[in-house]
Order: structure tokens, then C-alpha cells, then sequence
């Protein structure tokens, strides 16, 4: 990645990955695609390369993934789905032309014909979040615990229990907070 721009958060899930590209979205929120070329990067990591981004398609990115945002934390609360949402994400995922093609492992995995560009690899973000927006996968949407994270992910633990977005960033940071307090509490009884 180059220097200067803060990393990646990459999970197994493509849509929640991508709403991971604004993070601490109830603190110092922190832009992950501040630029066209970033996203460019965010895409090629995520196995949907295309040539080139304008300033115009990386709006429209960034409200692609405020709207599965929206959406996601929606499902998650089970309040009813924003209509602004759904409307962007099904506009995306029509838009979009990818294929679905079968890796030798077994998997699924979208592939961008030669000429796709940017739409096409949103249409693929998009058509991720229907899917489990709509619930036809195994695991459940989940909001991070962190009050100052909030981000929204697809909880595929056994027990559907996970509480963090990111046990290595969020997880850590509140469990050291958590351990701080009973250290100065403890300090303070003798």
C-alpha cells in the first residue's frame, strides 16, 4: 500500500470489507478511499481489478457503501430498511456486469470481463450485500461493540456471538481499556 494512507481492514466478506473503507464512523472517522486511485487499490486487493477511477465513480462508490452501511446496520437492528438504500444498492447491482465463475477449491468467486470498469465492480459489492442483507447466507449482521466504531459485519462464528469488527483493532483497544480501568479501580482500593 502506499505510504501516507491509512491500511486496508480486509475481512472474508466483500459488501461489510467495503463499508470498512470509513472506519471509527462515531469518532475520528478515518477515509480509507480518500482518492480515486485508492479505490482502484481497494478493488484490485478484493479480486475485482479494473483500469482506472474518476472523481465521479468514486462518489458514487462511497454511496454505494454508505447505503449497504445503512442497510446493514438496518438488518442488523431489524429496524426496516432505509428506502434510500435500497434503491442506490439495487441500482449498483444492476448496473454492474460480472460473472460468477467456480474456483478448483469449490468457491465462488466474481470475475470482471476485460473491459469492466468501476460500475461493474460495484454492481459485484452490491449484489455481496443483497445477499446477506436478505439473509440467504449462513451468519448473522452484527454491529461492532467499540462506540466509536459501530461498523457493521457478518458475524459467522458458531455461536452468532462476535462482538468486534476486528478483534486486532476494536477487540483490543476495548479489551486494554477495559484492563486499565480495573488496574487504576484496583490501584485506588489500597
Amino acid at each position: 500500500m502506499p505510504a501516507g494512507f491509512p491500511d486496508f481492514r480486509l475481512g472474508s466478506v466483500l459488501a461489510t470489507s467495503f463499508t470498512a473503507t470509513l472506519t471509527e464512523r462515531r469518532g475520528d472517522a478515518v477515509e480509507r478511499i480518500p482518492t480515486p486511485q485508492r479505490l482502484v487499490d481497494w478493488l484490485a486487493v478484493n479480486g475485482l481489478a479494473v483500469e482506472s477511477c474518476t472523481t465521479t465513480q468514486l462518489e458514487l462508490a462511497r454511496d454505494l457503501r454508505e447505503s449497504i452501511h445503512a442497510a446493514a446496520t438496518a438488518a442488523a437492528t431489524q429496524d426496516p430498511l432505509p428506502a434510500s438504500a435500497v434503491r442506490t444498492i439495487n441500482e449498483c447491482s444492476i448496473r454492474g456486469r460480472a460473472a460468477a465463475v467456480l474456483t478448483p477449491e469449490g468457491n465462488r468467486r466474481w470475475q470482471l470481463g476485460s473491459a469492466s470498469g468501476v460500475e461493474d465492480a460495484l454492481g459485484v459489492i452490491a449484489a455481496d450485500a443483497i445477499s446477506i442483507i436478505a439473509g440467504e447466507r449462513d451468519g448473522k449482521l452484527a454491529l461492532c461493540a467499540s462506540p466509536t466504531c459501530r461498523a457493521a459485519f457478518f458475524d459467522t462464528s458458531q455461536s452468532r456471538t462476535r462482538r468486534w469488527c476486528d478483534m486486532n483493532t476494536c477487540g483490543n483497544r476495548q479489551k486494554k481499556a477495559r484492563f486499565n480501568a480495573n488496574q487504576r479501580k484496583s490501584a485506588g482500593s489500597f
